[in-house]
């Protein structure tokens, strides 16, 4: 029996975690010239269709060469939920081990790895007219929210940011629609818990200053590669504005207000690097709570070693198993 299939018989996957710009989708792709796999994206955007440019999504070269999931598979005005990641990655890692491939999670969403590890509270689904009542209410007087939220749920009042409208307002809904809170659900048994696990490799560098240094790089590679002209024509398209869940992605937030005469171009870019750093340091908190990790700093590293490193770590599991 090979390495690949005593991992599947053993419902084993693999994990690449990382912040933006590590090099996750690069070690990914080495690994595939090892190794049969299939990627699955651990991604909140890039699901969505006609966002490229920003989401550093694969080339198409790529998704030739090696098999994706959960990429381009819904429009740019649907929302998507962790629980609905959950369900799609149970149902396709079972479909990838039937084919004889390792699946491969790879991405930097760690809410998402989160609720994959830890399952999902059975919550509602979103109600389109009350979360619009109160991203209006935030527009107008945002401090509302936060107090709301205290009223009703101080728990989760104290673990979710004033700042941050979309967590506020799914804590207000939930409660509206069903008369519990966050918190409630919380503490009852998950649901969706996976029947694989985890292999989970990092990429986390030491020096913080060199991530920021290659997240600038790349930022200003995206604009040369023409991601205002993509953000223009979603904005152009006339059904979308900044508070759907797909626009408030990083980099394209920020673009939409460029367009829409709030920032100068110089604040735009900016905006969108110190946007694009602060994701990479919430990253980087997740990642501390993670466990069972291969740490493995991209800039102190080639790419050579990286794959080298990740292989062993999967020799490593398969002799541990029976």
């Amino acid at each position: 029996m090979n390495l690949v299939e005593k991992l599947i018989k053993n419902k084993q996957c693999l994990a690449i975690m990382g912040p933006t710009a590590s090099g996750k989708s690069q070690l990914s792709m080495l690994l595939a010239k090892e190794i049969p796999i299939e990627i699955i994206s651990v991604d909140s955007a890039l699901i969505y269709r006609d966002m490229d440019i920003g989401t550093a999504k694969p080339t198409q070269q790529e998704l030739v060469d090696v098999v994706h999931h959960l990429i381009n598979t819904h429009d740019v005005k649907e929302t998507y939920s962790a629980s609905e990641f959950v369900d799609d990655v149970n149902r396709l890692v079972a479909e990838i081990f039937t084919r004889g491939c390792l699946p491969v999670l790879v991405g930097g969403t760690m809410m998402y790895f989160n609720a994959l590890q830890q399952g999902m509270s059975d919550l509602p689904s979103a109600d389109e007219t009350i979360r619009a009542k109160w991203l209006q209410i935030w527009d107008e007087f945002p401090e509302l929210l936060h107090e709301k939220l205290l009223d009703i749920d101080p728990v989760s009042a104290e673990r979710i940011h004033k700042n941050d409208p979309q967590r506020l307002v799914r804590a207000i809904e939930v409660y509206e629609l069903t008369g519990k809170t966050l918190t409630e659900f919380r503490a009852e048994p998950k649901k969706g818990l996976p029947e694989f696990e985890l292999i989970k490799v990092a990429l986390i560098p030491e020096d913080r200053a060199k991530l920021h240094k290659q997240i600038e790089k790349r930022f200003l590679t995206m604009l040369d590669s023409g991601f205002l002209n993509e953000a223009k024509a979603l904005y152009e398209r006339g059904d979308l504005d900044e508070d759907m869940t797909s626009m408030r992605s990083v980099g394209y937030r920020q673009a939409w207000l460029f367009l829409d005469g709030e920032y100068d171009y110089e604040t735009f870019i900016e905006k969108g690097l110190v946007a694009t750093r602060q994701l990479a340091k919430r990253q980087l908190t997740w990642l501390r709570k993670e466990q069972d990790l291969l740490i493995i700093d991209p800039y102190e590293t080639n790419a050579e070693e990286r794959v080298v490193a990740t292989m062993a770590l999967l020799e490593t599991r398969a002799e541990q198993l029976q």
